[in-house]
């Protein structure tokens, strides 16, 4: 098991949780809205990160992306294996075709 698989594992397994002891819990029962938001946020500072060429500050944000990405995904009932069978299914599709199929 990857540690992303894990941290999706929890991240479901936090859905049911208390909001005032975990952060998961609280982003999740702000809803789909709030966690899209935050996915966003987290998204524009790995940006900023990757423009101005900070290895380090760019690998702890995109550890933040991935994980608000899932968060977002949770709070819709999308799950990882869902985005990894979509891939899956692209894998070997140029990217020029695959837009072209949509």
């Amino acid at each position: 098991m990857t540690a992303l698989t894990r941290l999706a594992a929890t991240i479901t397994a936090r859905k049911g949780a208390d909001p005032d002891t975990s952060w998961t819990a609280k982003l999740l029962s702000r809803g789909p809205e709030k966690c899209a938001e935050k996915f966003g946020e987290e998204a524009i500072e790995a940006i900023i990160e990757a423009v101005k060429g900070d290895r380090d500050r760019l690998t702890s944000e995109a550890a933040d992306v991935l994980y608000h990405l899932l968060v977002m995904l949770a709070a819709r009932d999308v799950t990882l294996a869902d985005v990894l069978a979509e891939l899956e299914r692209r894998e070997g599709v140029s990217g020029i075709a695959e837009k072209a199929g949509r």
